[in-house]
């Protein structure tokens, strides 16, 4: 008897945090409930997510930038039905697949001609992991250069990369070679260079925790130094790739030529796992450079039929539906009306970002009662405040949005790429109900923030 999918579902609704207690992540599952995500969604669509009764919560998240496109949406959707249909031969592995060939076709069709070479894997950390990989192959050395702030994934190899203490602390010892600088911080970047071990440098264009880039030239001298000094130059397009800047990839806004790009997250549309890392063929032929070497990197899963078809619609959706331009506009529309809102918040010191990854950061307000209860959250620890505000805005407006990152005084939005001017308005009519509620000390958003300090020294 093949599984009524459906009404297992049915049948066991909302036993979600029930389950996730009692056999995955536990402590995740008392995050959730303490700061107010605990909900239970039914089904989703475009910008929104839907609980049991039918009401919608605008997602600012986007799966972490991975519906760039929306949920669920329909090209996609036929084309993994598709797939399915024709019972297509799938990870023969000892084979070349169609579809990978049509996708890595498609793909490098929107990138820069010298980038010409791709691999496909399952996700963001295993396209870095490869991407390292392929620099050492490269160039014969050991060391990898990253920024301070930096994510490049969880696995050991781009958790050595990471500029986020909070995420490697248990963790060590890293991958030997791997060192920071300071985004900006040309100086200390040459230094390192001037080592002469340095395979690559990898970049975000944009980084995702804080939403920070560089306002200068900085990435253009970077470029020039690594070509100096014989370093290879890593994009991480993981969260920043195929629209989300508003450009299709983020390294365009600075004219940048990479020697290496990585993407996943929104590559699939959000239905399957996709990864892939993208370089230049004769680096690409450094790693897989005799017969005998031809699988010295591979991934399972990689080429997959369902990832490959997914990839093919989501390329299609971003361009024909203009989605691009669409994130170049709403982006610039969202940073002028949560900018404009600083003329009646103090708390806001400033919204920033490019097309639509957007950090807007809070700052001490200037009004002695609301300055009490920022300076009582902050008693405990930074990133309070901004967690007070993102709950605030899911259980009182139900819109979805995310701590910046940890100790950070800043929340950010990630919208898919097809919202309209309605959906922008939606999140800056919330954000400025939410802080005109923070006038009032004590009141009720602060005993909010209260709460959260409680279970935040339970836990401590």
């Amino acid at each position: 008897m093949p599984l009524d999918l459906k009404a297992l579902v049915a049948s066991r609704f909302g036993e979600n945090y029930t389950l996730h207690a009692r056999h995955l992540n536990r402590t995740l599952v008392t995050v959730q409930q303490t700061i107010g995500f605990d909900k239970v969604y039914a089904n989703a669509c475009g910008a929104y997510l839907f609980d049991r009764d039918g009401s919608a919560v605008l997602d600012f998240i986007s799966g972490y930038s991975v519906f760039n496109i929306g949920r669920n949406h329909p090209a996609v959707k036929r084309a993994i039905s598709d797939a399915l249909e024709m019972d297509l031969p799938n990870m023969v592995q000892m084979d070349c697949s169609l579809l990978s060939g049509l996708l890595a076709e498609a793909l490098t069709r929107r990138l820069p001609p010298h980038l010409d070479a791709v691999f496909f894997c399952n996700s963001g950390t295993e396209a870095v992991e490869g991407a390292i990989k392929f620099a050492r192959a490269a160039t014969g050395r050991p060391g990898v250069v990253s920024l301070d702030g930096a994510f490049h994934g969880l696995s050991m190899g781009s958790l050595s990369l990471m500029g986020c203490e909070a995420f490697r602390d248990g963790f060590a010892p890293y991958l030997p070679g791997c060192r920071r600088v300071a985004l900006g911080d040309l100086a200390a970047l040459e230094t390192e260079l001037a080592r002469g071990d340095v395979a690559a440098l990898m970049i975000e264009p944009v980084q995702g925790k804080g939403v920070h880039f560089p306002a200068d030239d900085f990435f253009q001298q970077a470029q020039r130094l690594c070509r100096q000094h014989g370093t290879l130059l890593l994009c991480d397009e993981v969260q920043t790739g195929l629209g989300r800047t508003g450009r299709w990839f983020g390294f365009e806004h600075w004219g940048l030529e990479p020697d290496i790009v990585t993407l996943a997250k929104s590559l699939s549309g959000g239905y399957v796992p996709c990864g892939a890392i993208v370089a230049r063929r004769a680096i690409y032929q450094a790693t897989f450079h005799s017969l005998t070497r031809c699988v010295v990197h591979s991934s399972t899963f990689g080429r997959n039929n369902l990832a490959m078809a997914c990839g093919l619609a989501t390329l299609q959706v971003l361009e024909e539906e203009g989605l691009i331009a669409n994130a170049e506009a709403m982006g610039r529309l969202l940073l002028e009306k949560v900018n404009a809102l600083r003329s009646r918040h103090t708390l806001i010191k400033e919204a920033r970002g490019l097309g639509l990854i957007i950090g807007i950061e809070f700052q001490q307000p200037e009004e002695f009662t609301t300055k009490l209860g920022w300076a009582f959250l902050h008693t405990v620890e930074k990133e309070l405040f901004s967690q007070m505000i993102a709950t605030s805005l899911l259980t009182r407006h139900r819109v979805l949005t995310q701590v910046a990152g940890h100790g950070m005084d800043a929340i950010k939005i990630l919208p898919p790429l097809m919202i309209s001017e309605k959906e922008v308005d939606l999140f800056v009519n919330a954000l400025d109900a939410v802080l005109e509620t923070c006038r009032s000390f004590p009141g009720p958003i602060w005993d909010l923030g209260a709460n959260i300090v409680r279970h935040s020294l339970r836990k401590g």
